[in-house]
């Protein structure tokens, strides 16, 4: 194998599953994807039916018990709600903290196992979709462009400089994301990026909510369904 992709399910990381395989193909590619308490398991069954659209071989990670808990209303158990508006609006309400969707330390912890799994798959690189929107305003601190380098430094050197970190959206918008994704083919209806874990996408959470503006800023129409 020569890259790993840190594989959601999701839009962003579906996109660098593609460039991953337009890159290295198929056959040399090698998807992690991660389960962490999550209520929005459908990205899960995301993931999969995405891995067998580029016939890519996929593993699975279950690490929901380092979230246990934890508040975050993402998680199973927490009784906080998802916000259903945007992030600055969250961010307003926070005094500069993280928004109530943060994972503590999640891409910290993923990008850590990820590179265990990818060394012992000989490996030479992991890819995630980390992108500047979920940075902005420290919604998502381990999204930032510091915490990427940083991160990326010290896999290098804990790899004995044979695994590198590849972020290729660190300092793009989500927008540029899906002009990439359009540009490559890459299957944007299998995705799955809203938080509440229903039949469709809610539509008004803050991830539906810049997913939608993401297709707009390109003209195009998103092609999954939503509730509003």
């Amino acid at each position: 194998m020569k890259a790993m992709v840190l594989f959601s399910g999701g839009l962003d990381s579906s996109v660098c599953l593609g460039l991953a395989v337009k890159k290295y193909g198929a056959d040399e590619v090698l998807a992690l994807s991660v389960f962490y308490g999550q209520k929005h398991k459908k990205e899960m069954e995301a993931s999969q039916k995405i891995a067998a659209f580029y016939d890519v071989k996929r593993i699975t990670l279950d690490l929901g018990e380092m979230f246990r808990g934890s508040r975050c209303s993402l998680l199973e158990g927490s009784e906080e709600g998802i916000p259903h508006e945007e992030y600055a609006r969250q961010l307003a309400a926070t005094d500069g903290e993280p928004v109530n969707t943060y994972v503590p330390f999640r891409n910290g912890l993923f990008l850590s196992a990820a590179a265990a799994v990818a060394l012992s798959n000989g490996c030479e690189a992991i890819y995630y979709g980390a992108h500047a929107d979920d940075a902005a305003g420290n919604a998502y601190p381990d999204t930032s462009v510091e915490f990427n380098r940083l991160m990326s430094d010290a896999i290098y050197t804990g790899s004995g400089n044979a695994l590198r970190v590849i972020a290729p959206f660190i300092d793009k918008s989500k927008a540029d994301v899906v002009a990439t994704g359009q540009k490559i083919g890459v299957p944007f209806a299998m995705t799955w990026s809203c938080y509440e874990g229903k039949e469709k996408a809610c539509g008004v959470c803050g991830t539906c909510r810049d997913r939608k503006k993401a297709f707009a800023e390109n003209g195009l129409a998103d092609p999954i369904s939503y509730e509003e």
